[in-house]
């Protein structure tokens, strides 16, 4: 009996044992299984949000094309496509290794090149992480085309192109995003904020942009010789408006996306995101109607995309009430600076230079001022080094770029096609082969109900609408 008990005892005892060791396996387990599914979560959201983000590509191809004449849509369309197709490849070649290559310096990354990072059998996530980075890469190189849209040569467009994507964006992108995977940026290292990009793409998009405008000149027909402001009309405003509509929910990616990660913290950078698209349409609208007595359909739709530029640096560590505010004020900023550039006669048909370069500014500065964690001089001051590096790194270089392209290959069409359109000289295509543009006088205007020809007003403004007070 004694040694029945003893058996038992041991039994018991053993059972136990087992039990505890399954129970610890279990925890193992389940911690890696959990582990995992946030691995693919975290993948999965990532790939999304980078299709939110290529999807953008449609909305900029829209509002260009919208916001231009109709004998240049085939134009517009081509260049579209060829700044993402040409930055693809750009960017894997070069970009993605000088942006987020190892760096000893803070200034570029010297590995990576040709997604060299990427091992058969090894960790994927530099697949999902690249195809995120050059989904951005491309936006940066699609905001210059708008400001250089009706009167750019497509082979010096396509040589620009393959520079803003492999060297002009990536560098700066390095200086503060490169620790984001295996570099490391110098401006990341003083504290710099810009969660998403607001001076990182929009800003070097923009500055890019005001470099070849300047280089370029204004397009034929836009002032007179008093230097009074020709409206030339957009042909297609729905458009346009469609547009801006896919790049508000673009930005649902571009801003919650650049989490990387599937988590609670998108929640807040969505409802940011929105409320400050919506108060930079309503204050840019509100503006507008005073300014100009009618509340202006062009104005109102960049102040919408003013308002995502403003929050995107910011979007991650400021509250939604500051996301409005942030919005508001980029909606009022947009309407002046548009009107700013026509006066000093560099010719924007879309307003990019001012939505991307002036408000992408505002925006890196607004994420210092409204932060959560509290305003500090030395904040402040960093956000205003990284703003002011932008504009030094990326205005000069593109403007040496434009004009080496303008003696070399040629930047600008001739007289005659600028006035033929880009549609039929570069390409031999007609975007409305069952529509006929009618010129009235002015070269290279596009005929529309209303337009005054003398109201300093914005490219894509409707004429009977813009009348100054």
């Amino acid at each position: 009996m004694k040694k029945f008990g003893l058996i038992m005892i041991y039994l018991m005892w053993s059972l136990s044992v087992a039990w505890a060791g399954d129970e610890a396996s279990a925890v193992t387990s389940n911690k890696t299984a959990i582990d995992l599914v946030q691995s693919h979560a975290d993948y999965v959201w990532t790939l999304v949000a980078a299709v939110f983000v290529f999807f953008m590509q449609a909305g900029f191809a829209m509002v260009e094309a919208g916001f231009t004449r109709a004998k240049n849509a085939v134009n517009i369309m081509m260049k579209n496509l060829m700044d993402f197709s040409m930055g693809s490849i750009v960017y894997w070649a070069v970009g993605f290794g000088l942006m987020f290559g190892v760096s000893k310096t803070g200034f570029f990354g010297t590995s990576g090149f040709f997604l060299s990072d990427f091992k058969v059998g090894g960790d994927p996530w530099v697949l999902a992480f690249w195809m995120f980075q050059v989904v951005f890469a491309a936006t940066a190189a699609t905001i210059v085309s708008g400001a250089m849209a009706e009167r750019t040569k497509f082979s010096g467009y396509l040589l620009y192109s393959i520079f803003i994507t492999g060297l002009i964006y990536p560098v700066f992108g390095s200086w503060a995003w490169g620790s984001l995977f295996n570099g490391s940026g110098w401006l990341e290292g003083l504290g710099f904020i810009d969660f998403a990009g607001s001076t990182v793409v929009h800003s070097v998009g923009g500055w890019a942009a005001l470099a070849g405008a300047i280089v370029l000149g204004p397009r034929l027909g836009k002032y007179t010789k008093e230097g009074k402001v020709k409206p030339i009309l957009g042909h297609n405003i729905p458009l346009a408006a469609i547009g801006v509509f896919i790049l508000w929910l673009g930005w649902f990616g571009f801003n919650p996306g650049s989490t990387t990660a599937a988590s609670k913290d998108i929640a807040m950078i969505f409802v940011n995101t929105n409320l400050s698209a919506a108060a930079g349409a309503i204050i840019a609208m509100l503006v507008s109607w005073i300014k100009f007595g009618k509340p202006e359909v062009g104005m109102s739709l960049n102040g919408a995309l003013a308002g995502l530029v403003g929050i995107t640096a910011g979007c991650a560590n400021v509250t939604p009430t500051s996301s409005i505010v942030i919005g508001a004020i980029a909606g009022i900023i947009v309407v002046f600076s548009v009107l700013f550039f026509d006066k000093i006669k560099i010719d924007d048909p879309v307003g990019a230079i001012s939505v991307h370069g002036v408000c992408g500014a505002w925006g890196t500065l607004a994420a210092g001022i409204f932060n959560m964690g509290g305003m500090s001089l030395k904040i402040m001051s960093v956000q205003l080094i990284g703003i002011v590096s932008c504009f030094v790194w990326t205005f000069p270089l593109a403007y040496l770029l434009f004009k080496l392209i303008d003696v070399t290959i040629g930047l600008r069409v001739s007289r005659e096609e600028e006035m033929e359109g880009l549609d039929a000289t570069e390409h031999g295509g007609n975007a409305y082969p069952d529509f006929t543009t009618i010129n009235h006088g002015t070269p290279g205007i596009l005929s529309g109900p209303g337009n005054p020809n003398h109201d300093p007003v914005p490219s894509y403004a409707s004429g009977k609408l813009m009348k100054q007070i």
